[in-house]
């Protein structure tokens, strides 16, 4: 007969109330099927210390739940096992970690869940459990070990999402690179950081979730097989794993590409600059000519021409300045340089 399925707090590790400035901790308890599911959000060391006492855990492992800085990692003892998953954020900003950090402590009766109230999915996992009886039954009516299975399967899940999202960015870059009137530097900066976060974050999940598959099975039913539920979110780890390395070497060549139009954009910039300088070459050295303080040819010093009306001098200067534009012009189009 399975145990009766109930939700409770636990008033034993309750904080005493902080001012509102500061994050509180919220720690709470579901009773499954012979063992307990306890989660902790936004640990305190006072906690931890009692959670420690309550079922002997390492020291060294409760300084590691609650900093936001350790390696992922699994420590493997004889009636639990301690270990750490990193997994990425929903949305990248400025100053917030780059990966949220879970550390679980998992036995034959107990499996604890502590973070920093970061994983959404968990978090939804722990309330729907409380809010509905069927979901709790389906979830904590097996084994601790069956249970981490579910929440490291719907975690990794989260990241199949993270992974679709950061594919249609991919493809809103490629038509921005295109696009003349976009500037793409930037957006490229920011998912070319983004997806090497993640590929930080994924690699090294691999590894730990398949040690986890091999020595949880002893938190478990007999008849319940973990190393195959953990092969399929294994496999799903390999596939985000392997977008991560395809939108890396795609990134690289829409990096290559932006640059490699942007230079050719601004060549041609520089080059019609360049022969609208080039033409106004004459024209400025006729006009310092005529603008010394020296008897000129048509000057006012000598005396306008007139031969050709009151402007035969500016006529004069017009053409012996438009001469030579024109024949720059004619070898400028000669040697294709004015050719889109």
């Amino acid at each position: 007969m399975k145990k009766d399925i109930f939700t409770s707090k636990l008033p034993h590790l309750r904080k005493q109330p902080q001012p509102d400035a500061v994050v509180q901790s919220h720690v709470e308890t579901i009773q499954g099927n012979g063992f307990s599911w306890i989660d902790i959000q936004n640990p305190d060391r006072a906690e931890i210390v009692k959670l420690g006492q309550m079922y002997n855990f390492n020291e060294l492992n409760l300084d590691d739940s609650i900093s936001k800085i350790q390696l992922p990692k699994i420590d493997n003892y004889d009636d639990h096992s301690f270990i750490i998953l990193h997994f990425p954020p929903m949305v990248l900003k400025r100053g917030l970690p780059r990966f949220n950090q879970l550390a679980i402590f998992i036995g034959k009766d107990f499996l604890v869940t502590i973070h920093y109230g970061d994983l959404k999915p968990l978090v939804e996992m722990f309330a729907m459990c409380k809010e509905n009886v069927q979901h709790r039954n389906e979830l904590l009516g097996k084994s601790p070990g069956f249970l981490l299975y579910k929440i490291v399967d719907i975690l990794v899940d989260d990241l199949l999402h993270t992974l679709r999202r950061i594919v249609a960015n991919l493809d809103e870059i490629e038509d921005d690179v295109f696009d003349e009137n976009k500037s793409t530097p930037k957006k490229i900066s920011m998912l070319r950081r983004e997806i090497t976060i993640l590929r930080r974050v994924v690699h090294p999940l691999r590894k730990i979730v398949l040690e986890t598959s091999k020595n949880t099975q002893r938190f478990s039913n007999p008849e319940d097989d973990l190393i195959i539920h953990f092969d399929d979110v294994i496999d799903h780890i390999d596939k985000v794993a392997e977008t991560l390395d395809e939108a890396k070497e795609t990134m690289e060549i829409y990096k290559d590409t932006d640059f490699m139009l942007s230079t050719e954009k601004a060549n041609k910039i520089l080059g019609v600059l360049t022969i609208i300088f080039t033409l106004t070459i004459p024209p400025s050295v006729i006009a310092a000519i005529y603008g010394m303080n020296v008897n000129l040819p048509g000057g006012i010093q000598t005396g306008s021409w007139t031969f050709l009306g009151p402007y035969t001098t500016l006529i004069f200067v017009l053409i012996i300045s438009g001469i030579p534009a024109l024949f720059m012009l004619f070898h400028f189009y000669k040697r294709g340089w004015l050719i889109d």
